[in-house]
């Protein structure tokens, strides 16, 4: 059989841009030597000293608001059937009832939502014709885009809000807009950072930038802090076995936050157990006297409490002005949940009740709901 010679490659010598590109390298190499050597040691820094990322200014007390009754509480009546047509990637349609209500008229919304690892849609139109839809796209793992946007026939009342979160491995940077002026750039934007100084501090701010017309121009800054505890060093040394869960330590959080006309607004979230979570919110409310009222000097605290069951969670709160809450939440099977939600308000001599259901169906087999992981094999 007849080798086949092998052309050896022969080493490709330097180029005719090889001497000017030395020069530019000596010419920048006295300044950005330092430039980098020095940004290399404060990296290095703050690496060693176990910074954590800090989450969004906007989650800041997410964990006070799953416990609290302002996203959950309602009144009146209400149903939300919903009907999973495929669980991975998730879509999943809706439909919610709503009557009775003392603040609300009656509604009804049907939506849509779409979901993978990257994507999340969805979308819905009530009875009035307002059509609203709100869209997630993670990029890479520290960057996500989100668009929320609503169309209605009634006047003022459209918008359009754009924002993007830049997750860094001890800070976050946001930029939010709301109607944004592609031509002159009027609109409300808001730009906040958070960055962690320690293991258990984070620091940041946050900017309300108002331009509703070109020669109008108003700036607001808030200032914010967060304190978590740390992290029980034992957990990391427990072995476990699988599906076995580690033995539960208790964590806390406490935020402040400084507005800018001298309020101040403080949380504190602890988890007492892997049931039971506490939250308290304290307010303060200084207004100067002026054409809208006389001057206000006031405070607001309020202390909830969240516990999870078995095949419910309970949720409680009591605030200073004697404002009582619950909010119940029982399932008696995994696509049937019964709803209780009450508010009396003492000093006021009112109160409010709501009942309501949640009904999940869908068209996948048994089969395909364990391997989804929706059913626990029997």
């Amino acid at each position: 059989m007849a080798s086949i010679p092998v052309q050896s490659e022969k080493p490709s010598g330097p180029t005719a841009f090889a001497p000017y590109l030395d020069t530019v390298a000596n010419i920048f190499h006295p300044v950005a030597g330092p430039v980098l050597n020095t940004y290399g040691r404060f990296h290095g820094w703050k690496e060693s000293m176990g910074l954590v990322q800090p989450g969004t200014v906007e989650n800041l007390t997410r964990e006070v608001q799953q416990v609290h009754l302002s996203n959950w509480s309602f009144d009146g009546a209400r149903a939300d059937v919903a009907k999973v047509v495929s669980a991975n990637p998730a879509f999943q349609l809706t439909h919610s009832f709503s009557l009775g209500s003392t603040t609300r008229p009656p509604a009804y919304n049907f939506g849509a939502i779409f979901a993978n690892a990257k994507t999340f849609l969805q979308g819905g139109v009530d009875g009035s014709g307002t059509v609203t839809m709100r869209a997630n796209q993670t990029w890479v793992p520290g960057d996500i885009t989100k668009v929320q946007a609503q169309l209605t026939n009634k006047a003022g009342q459209s918008m359009l809000q754009v924002e993007h979160d830049h997750l860094g491995p001890h800070y976050t940077f946001s930029w939010k807009s709301m109607n944004p002026g592609i031509l002159d750039g009027t609109g409300i934007h808001i730009a906040s950072l958070l960055h962690s100084v320690s293991p258990r501090l984070s620091l940041g701010f946050e900017t309300v930038i108002q331009h509703p017309q070109p020669n109008i121009l108003e700036t607001a800054t808030s200032y914010v802090a967060k304190l978590t505890s740390l992290p029980n060093p034992l957990d990391q040394l427990t072995p476990s076995a699988p599906g076995v869960p580690l033995p539960f330590t208790q964590s806390w959080t406490a935020t402040a936050q400084l507005q800018p006309s001298g309020n101040v607004q403080a949380t504190y979230y602890q988890k007492l157990s892997d049931k039971v979570d506490v939250a308290l919110d304290l307010q303060t409310i200084i207004q100067p006297a002026s054409m809208l009222g006389p001057a206000k000097r006031e405070a607001l605290a309020t202390l909830g409490a969240k516990y999870d069951f078995r095949m419910a969670t309970f949720r409680g709160q009591i605030d200073s002005t004697g404002k009582l809450g619950m909010y119940l939440e029982q399932r008696f099977t995994p696509a049937f949940a019964f709803l209780v939600a009450g508010e009396i308000d003492h000093a006021k001599n009112a109160s409010k009740f709501g009942v309501g259901i949640m009904i999940e169906s869908s068209t996948m087999t048994q089969e395909e709901m364990i391997a989804a992981g929706m059913l626990t094999p029997v």
